[in-house]
């Protein structure tokens, strides 16, 4: 008889009945070997799939719940963009500019529209149509923009621009005077 036996691993012991370090078979080899196959595969697999995901754009999947590639309201889709891009104050602008008649009354907006807002120095140009109603707005000026600022908030609005009343130049004839810009409107 011999007096090695196997041990449970299926590894012999030595002479003496303890076990000896040997250098592993090849069923061991071979389960290294595919160990190692098997996680190189998964690996690559992860890469294709990741490169895959990018391609159709980022792995996101329309399903149950929401995510960022779900349709959404044009109201909720433009307040993103704006607050994105940081548009706010333009935006409000805007909207008074809208809502102009509201704001400053019906007679006074049949005369007096608003024709740019310039956000560096936070100043509304207005034109009005004749000298009697600009300066109406020239009055008006500090009210406007408190209730302006209320609306759209504090320090949006500095001050307001008025600008001279503009008609078409005249046309040259034999009744028009050297120097002549305008229709006859008193301002000045």
């Amino acid at each position: 008889m011999s007096t090695e036996e196997p041990a449970p691993n299926g590894r012999k012991s030595g002479p003496d009945g303890a076990r000896g370090k040997q250098e592993p078979s090849g069923v061991d080899l071979a389960r290294v070997a595919l160990r190692a196959a098997k996680e190189q595969a998964r690996a690559r697999g992860d890469a294709a799939r990741q490169k895959k995901q990018a391609r159709r754009g980022g792995g996101l999947r329309s399903g149950a719940r929401a995510d960022g590639r779900d349709p959404m309201a044009l109201g909720a889709a433009i307040n993103r963009l704006i607050n994105e891009r940081g548009w706010e104050t333009p935006a409000a602008v805007g909207g008074v500019m809208g809502r102009w008649p509201q704001i400053v009354g019906e007679d006074l907006a049949k005369h007096c529209v608003p024709q740019r807002y310039d956000e560096d120095e936070r100043v509304l140009t207005v034109s009005c149509d004749s000298t009697a109603w600009a300066t109406q707005l020239r009055v008006l000026a500090p009210t406007l923009v408190a209730r302006l600022n209320e609306d759209l908030g504090h320090g949006s609005v500095r001050m307001i621009k008025v600008l001279n009343p503009g008609g078409q130049p005249r046309r040259y004839g034999p009744l028009r005077a050297p120097g002549s810009t305008g229709p006859g409107d008193t301002y000045g």
